[in-house]
């Protein structure tokens, strides 16, 4: 469905983003990771044709330039930024944003009544955006992007600053988007968010791209060692750094360590994060 090839850009001396090179299969997620300022928002803008490349292409079912209207028509956003206005209702601000996507009539009073019944706001339709909570935003900017009925959705941090109860909703959205066949592109700092939802991953780190593919893929090739902790009968504890646990424990037996305890902490994808991009802290 989207294929980026070799995708440059700078802004003055500072290269955002770096010949970036990924696909991503139709009715698929695929999650875009890495620190503050790795490029994943910039690649987000340039994939939407919100940003001029200063080199490369993206293609969107093998045609080229996501500026052509003919393709924006097939592209939803939500960007990382909550885009709504805060003196309209709920249902106001959809109506809006779907005028400006050329729907109309019966058809516009449709697809907003099925985006917020989607995102859980049909009861808030008529409230003030000014008086809805930030996760109850972030699910409105979900629904505006989804009106149009695209065929690649991109969420910039759709998670970010929300209450478990809309994060939820949020996961379960972008679920009942991939079973209708949605391509979903999908930048996140939770880690766990990606294990959960993403096909294929993608980790970036100053605007190149580190490692590409599947969580366990990643976990297996960057994740490290899992750690085994055992305790003795006599009450000793010990922890052992290996690429396989349960050899381990055999090897223990027959080494005739009487062990009274065991746990196994396997590496996940946040091993594989912080063994590309480091551990040092991002300001931006």
């Amino acid at each position: 469905m989207i294929e980026v090839r070799d995708l440059v850009k700078r802004f003055g001396k500072r290269t955002a983003v770096d010949s970036l090179c990924f696909w991503v299969e139709a009715g698929t997620c695929f999650g875009l990771l890495g620190p503050n300022g790795a490029g994943k928002t910039t690649t987000i803008h340039m994939m939407a044709g919100l940003l001029e490349p200063d080199g490369g292409s993206v293609l969107l079912e093998g045609e080229a330039d996501p500026t052509r209207s003919s393709l924006k028509r097939r592209i939803g956003v939500a960007p990382q930024s909550v885009a709504l206005y805060d003196e309209l209702s709920g249902k106001e601000n959809l109506e809006f944003f779907g005028r400006l996507q050329g729907l109309s009539g019966n058809g516009l009073k449709e697809r907003v009544g099925s985006a917020l019944e989607l995102v859980g706001l049909g009861e808030r339709a008529g409230d003030r955006v000014a008086g809805y909570s930030g996760g109850m935003k972030r699910r409105l900017n979900l629904a505006a992007a989804l009106l149009h009925d695209p065929a690649v959705l991109m969420l910039d941090e759709p998670t970010a600053g929300v209450d478990p109860q809309s994060r939820n909703r949020i996961f379960e959205n972008v679920e009942a988007l991939k079973k209708r066949g949605t391509t979903i592109l999908y930048t996140t700092h939770y880690l766990e968010e990606a294990e959960n939802l993403c096909d294929r991953v993608a980790i970036l780190d100053h605007g190149r791209l580190l490692a590409i593919g599947t969580v366990d893929e990643l976990v297996r090739e960057h994740g490290g060692d899992s750690i085994l902790r055992y305790v003795t009968r006599d009450g000793g504890a010990r922890e052992v750094s290996c690429k396989d646990p349960l050899g381990e424990i055999a090897r223990l037996g027959r080494e005739k360590v009487e062990i009274r305890e065991v746990q196994v902490r396997r590496p996940g994808l946040e091993s594989v994060f912080l063994h590309l991009t480091g551990r040092n802290l991002r300001d931006g």
